[in-house]
């Protein structure tokens, strides 16, 4: 299986990590020029969906259809999968079928079974672990801001979840420092901590966390499957609301970024995104860019070297 996956930002090069974002922000410019480029024509790309998504299933769906593919919606509900046929089973099958595969899921242990057994590319949609899609738009969006990110300060605030831990890979990927504020048992992955080094710190208070920040970053604070535990952590988390003062703490240029969909009044104050700061739309558009890049990147070659 020579495929090339995309389950995590280890999987590429700092360098290859570089080259998608200016791709993203080459295939940007042609679109906002209205110029037709479709180098995945014929190019199916099937998408499974074990948990619900907007912007996830609209940037795939839509970046493959401007690239002049096609893109193929699939929830366990409509197909064998949820229905106990084996994971790897069913990569062997459709990467038959189709050009590359796009999961998004719980188990991260889905996506790497999946993998290994699929003749095409695989790309992580976010899994329980690790959302390396949207760390790429993330990275997109300071790049056409700032400029490299390299050697700048990121603050994560709340949750040491997918998308944290995430943040850590760039960290290491992207040459950034990393200051993680989050409660005590909600830390990110110890084995990413661990290779990170110091690249990346955990503390307590946000306030410290922000002091130098470039770019200030957060999420939901209960992700999917954890709505059991939402009222908890409104509580243990309240601390932990991004705000205008919390952004005053931080660098004269700073951005703050959240991947969405935001829950105004618990992360964020409910003023937080029209600030002149925030520029999580710019943001959320970028997942479509830097997905045509990395699937221009995966599905291409795959085709010309068949």
């Amino acid at each position: 299986m020579s495929a090339r996956h995309f389950l995590s930002l280890m999987d590429c090069t700092p360098q290859e990590l570089n080259s998608l974002v200016r791709r993203g922000i080459e295939l940007k410019d042609l679109r906002e020029r209205g110029v037709l480029f479709e180098p995945l024509k014929n190019r199916v790309l099937g998408m499974i969906f074990e948990k619900a998504s907007t912007r996830t299933r609209l940037s795939f769906e839509a970046g493959m259809i401007q690239l002049g593919g096609q893109a193929i919606f699939l929830s366990p509900r409509d197909t064998q999968l949820g229905r106990g046929e084996p994971i790897s089973d069913s990569a062997i099958v459709m990467s038959r079928m189709l050009d590359a595969v796009m999961i998004r899921t719980f188990a991260h242990s889905t996506l790497t079974d999946f993998a290994a057994n699929s003749s095409v590319p695989v790309i992580n949609g976010l899994s329980d672990d690790l959302h390396p899609c949207q760390l790429m738009a993330d990275m997109q969006t300071f790049h056409e801001h700032r400029g490299s990110i390299a050697g700048k300060t990121v603050a994560w605030i709340g949750d040491g979840n997918n998308m944290c831990n995430t943040y850590i890979e760039a960290a290491i990927q992207f040459d950034f420092q990393l200051k993680v504020a989050c409660p005590e048992g909600y830390e990110p992955d110890a084995e990413l901590m661990a290779r990170a080094g110091d690249r990346v710190q955990v503390m307590r208070d946000p306030r410290a966390a922000a002091a130098g920040a470039h770019l200030i970053s957060t999420d939901v604070w209960a992700s999917m499957g954890q709505e059991d535990e939402a009222a908890a952590r409104l509580a243990t988390f309240r601390p932990y609301q991004v705000d205008r003062a919390l952004l005053d703490c931080a660098a004269d240029n700073v951005l703050f970024m959240h991947c969405l969909p935001a829950h105004r009044g618990e992360e964020i104050s409910h003023d937080l995104l029209d600030d002149p700061r925030s520029v999580a739309w710019d943001q959320a558009e970028n997942r479509l860019h830097v997905q045509k890049a990395l699937l221009e990147f995966l599905v291409e070659p795959a085709y010309h070297h068949a």
